[in-house]
């Protein structure tokens, strides 16, 4: 069976990240396939993670998917793999809401992965074995078995810490520590504004991890207390029922996710009409959830990547999406590229399908004032103007429904997403339509009826109708050209 592990921590800032990916690095140059995944709705650490692991990472996510379609996830994509780390999400136990959906620890449990937890030793001493303590039996279902401490000051510091941990808690294996002060800080030219796979500075980062890594951290004992425990180990499965109790999964969703995504009808159709989907992949726009992309290769369509930054043509597709990323640090490169601009948005005005998420959104409104103020003229798709701020604008786990019909949704039809942003909508015509409601907001934003663009990151597997509207309109615009 497939070995695999949680990396969570206390809270956010403790170094989670930094040592999933040094663990990521150590374990690969050791010759093992690592799969890596990411727990909740982020989509920059599995950027990170493929990086590292030479794997796409996927998010493990309960809120999106339900327990059935964590499991899903999880089996699909580890079976080939040696081990399998998962980075958690904030604090061990935090979670949407009071149920704690989508936290470290369910995800853990859904899974029956055995448990690191990261702690901050700065400014503690004995103390931190009560910490640890606590989180040790909080909940005794999770199968918490390591413990790595950050930021240590000396390694008398870390023997005080080690023997107070371990008097109180001796079936607990303290695996290491890292000494404070590493400069271990991701690069600050951070995903999206380098090409992952050509990026120096990160291999760089790469190899400095694993030579620390390794001198302070026993790699052996993490694999071998990854080993997969057996499949009783937690002989109710409350974790997987509070799931599909709490956020109100609905059975059919379950079968969707635990059964085939799309018929063979479906597939077939859109495989013989060649189905082609433009996606933006630069330094500008490389945020997506992995399972969206595969989502849409599953139901029969191929995936051409185009470059808003540097393509002086839109290549042949029958529809295009544009994920988010940092377009805000190119504005003058993909306001100076008005060949690009003038051939995508006149393919958009006569009929291609063009759907976008936030950063996407930016590019497809008339123009951006970046954080100085000065103006740079995008798409002009939707006549909307965007500025960007220093306060982060909204956050959080979002399920839409459809006010009207539009490019990826039937009215009434729900998904779900998520939403984290530092730019806002300064002026709109009034006259753009919006899609989608939440909250007693509006969102979803449409010029024409081909065009929909959105704050929200949408996560395609909560509803696999949105995928398969998406293509139909493809297969439309692709007829009506005589394709």
């Amino acid at each position: 069976m497939n070995k695999k592990l949680l990396i969570a921590g206390s809270r956010s800032g403790v170094g989670k990240t930094t040592i999933s990916l040094g663990l990521m690095a150590a374990l690969k140059k050791r010759g093992l396939k690592v799969q890596p995944f990411k727990v909740g709705p982020d989509y920059i650490d599995p950027g990170f993670h493929t990086l590292i692991c030479g794997r796409d990472s996927y998010n493990l996510d309960s809120y999106f998917l339900g327990a059935a379609g964590v499991k899903k996830v999880f089996s699909e994509n580890s079976k080939q793999a040696d081990i399998s780390m998962i980075e958690g999400v904030m604090g061990l136990f935090d979670g949407k809401g009071k149920e704690s959906v989508s936290s470290s620890a369910e995800i853990a449990k859904i899974i029956k992965a055995s448990v690191i937890l990261i702690i901050d030793a700065r400014k503690v001493a004995q103390s931190a074995a009560a910490v640890v303590y606590g989180y040790k039996n909080y909940d005794q279902k999770l199968n918490l078995k390591g413990v790595i401490i950050n930021n240590i000051s000396s390694p008398h510091h870390f023997k005080l810490l080690k023997e107070a941990i371990k008097a109180k808690m001796n079936d607990l294996v303290v695996l290491g520590y890292l000494p404070k002060n590493q400069d271990l800080e991701l690069p600050e030219r951070h995903l999206g504004l380098v090409p992952v796979s050509e990026s120096s500075e990160l291999k760089a980062y790469s190899q400095k991890l694993i030579e620390i890594m390794e001198k302070y951290i026993d790699i052996e004992q993490v694999i071998e207390i990854s080993q997969v425990e057996p499949e009783n180990l937690f002989k109710d499965n409350s974790a997987t029922k509070s799931t599909i109790k709490n956020i109100k999964i609905k059975n059919k969703r379950e079968e969707k996710i635990e059964t085939k995504s799309f018929s063979e009808n479906f597939k077939g159709k859109m495989e013989s009409a060649n189905i082609k989907i433009g996606i933006a992949s630069d330094q500008a726009f490389n945020f997506y959830y992995q399972i969206n992309l595969d989502l849409l290769k599953a139901a029969g369509a191929k995936i051409v990547e185009f470059s808003p930054l540097t393509d002086s043509r839109l290549p042949e597709v029958d529809a295009v999406y544009l994920g988010g990323g940092f377009p805000e640090s190119f504005l003058q490169e993909l306001a100076a590229n008005r060949e690009f601009k003038s051939d995508f948005k006149e393919k958009v005005k006569q009929g291609l399908p063009a759907y976008a998420e936030c950063g996407g959104l930016m590019y497809f409104c008339r123009q951006v004032k970046d954080f100085e103020g000065k103006e740079f003229q995008m798409l002009d798709l939707l006549p909307a103007e965007i500025e960007m701020t220093s306060k982060l604008q909204e956050m959080g786990y979002r399920e839409v429904e459809a006010s009207a019909d539009n490019l990826l949704f039937k009215k009434g039809e729900k998904a779900r997403g998520h939403v984290f942003h530092y730019s806002r909508i300064s002026k709109i015509d009034q006259k753009v339509k919006r899609s989608y409601n939440y909250r007693k907001k509006e969102e979803g934003y449409s010029s024409l009826d081909n065009i929909l663009a959105s704050y929200i990151h949408l996560h395609f597997a909560s509803n696999l109708q949105i995928v398969k509207n998406y293509l139909e309109k493809a297969l439309i615009y692709k007829k009506s050209r005589g394709a």
